[in-house]
């Protein structure tokens, strides 16, 4: 059996009362926060009491009036209703909060979770795929599942129809994840509710998002880096060319995971997806030998840099993060150069007059909030 996680954390670790629970649900609910954004703001200012303190100067430096942070009784609200789901708190820094998961710079700094919170402490591995699965699909979903379950391995996957939901059943009696891309409460798809009921009970139902969130488009891309983040390797199983199960792996990949996949007939539109991520270096699996001897090879965080390095270089400190106020001011920027007519992200860049690289992450950051969208071509657009 692969060994367990082996990760650096980027992020402070403390013991936990109720009033910092309180106030980080308040700071990662507050309007224009994401995680990347707190993790910023406790940086800067010590503690979540003292990020909602100053949330309002942060927004007027992004060109927002009258900013309110998020009221305590709906922080409140949201915590009665977690514990009438019989969902627990996790915050980002406690014993519970899944190791390879808190390694990332976007890491969730609240997960809401209902089920056996042990099971996020054991090593995991990720099979995805289509929803509108074939047959030998479904087989080898099941066939995976169960042989990495009974190698130790811990199976994540998304909840959807097709492999998502036959990897689960599969690995139930020896422990899955399921990450939700909406409320822990609120299962989607709608049929899997059985099934959700007893990862519930044997399992972990897993989500960031606020209890009673329907899931919506823009949830998905969030819910899928959890998965990936989650896992040790992420095994796609069946993807058309343009799915989410191609953003997972693509996640996977800027994580540091391994990235393997399924081959498939070139005639199948369900394989063109697996196919092309072979193509492009991904491992090819034909069991779960292939996945765990894949595993083998993962190297740490820590070696990943050094391999990054020229010979003979040897590693410095991070570069320090830009002061929030500076990334609000080009999140502004940015905006004000955006409309809804289309704009190739190549012109922006050079209207900006800011290095591509400072750019290219805060075009992301924009995207899952939803405020910016991406148009085939290269183009995006102001949502």
């Amino acid at each position: 059996m692969a060994p367990g996680p082996d990760c650096d954390t980027p992020h402070p670790t403390h013991p936990f009362t109720e009033q910092d629970r309180l106030s980080w649900l308040r700071l990662i609910r507050s309007r224009r926060v994401g995680p990347v954004t707190f993790h910023r703001l406790l940086a800067e200012h010590g503690d979540a009491q003292a990020a909602l303190a100053a949330l309002p100067d942060v927004a007027r430096a992004a060109g927002v009036n009258d900013y309110a942070a998020c009221p305590v009784e709906v922080a409140l609200h949201e915590m009665r209703a977690a514990r009438a789901a019989g969902a627990r708190m996790v915050c980002l820094g406690e014993a519970a909060y899944p190791a390879h998961l808190a390694g990332l710079s976007d890491a969730p700094p609240v997960l809401w979770l209902r089920g056996d919170a042990a099971l996020l402490a054991r090593p995991m591995v990720a099979l995805v795929g289509a929803r509108n699965a074939s047959s030998l699909g479904i087989r080898m979903a099941r066939r995976l599942a169960g042989a990495l379950g009974e190698a130790g391995f811990i199976v994540v996957s998304g909840l959807a129809r097709g492999i998502d939901g036959e990897a689960h059943s599969a690995a139930l009696g020896t422990g899955t994840v399921a990450v939700m891309a909406g409320g822990v409460d609120v299962i989607y798809p709608v049929e899997n509710g059985g099934l959700a009921a007893r990862i519930a009970a044997e399992g972990v139902l897993l989500s960031e998002q606020p209890m009673g969130t329907e899931p919506q488009a823009r949830h998905f891309p969030l819910r899928n880096r959890i998965v990936s983040g989650l896992a040790r390797a992420v095994v796609v199983v069946e993807a058309a060319a343009r799915s989410g199960s191609l953003i997972t792996a693509k996640e996977a990949a800027d994580q540091g995971r391994e990235v393997l996949a399924v081959p498939g007939h070139p005639f199948d539109a369900r394989a063109a997806g697996c196919n092309q991520l072979i193509r492009e270096g991904a491992t090819l699996v034909r069991s779960a030998e292939d996945v765990i001897e894949a595993l083998g090879r993962v190297p740490t965080p820590a070696a990943r840099r050094h391999a990054a390095l020229p010979d003979g270089v040897l590693p410095g400190p991070a570069p320090a993060p830009r002061p929030l106020a500076e990334i609000a001011a080009l999140h502004r920027k940015i905006l004000e150069r955006l409309s809804p007519s289309p704009v190739a992200e190549d012109q922006l860049i050079r209207d900006l007059a800011v290095p591509a690289h400072e750019v290219a992450p805060q075009l992301l950051t924009l995207e899952l909030e939803g405020q910016v969208l991406r148009q085939p071509g290269g183009l995006i657009c102001r949502a």
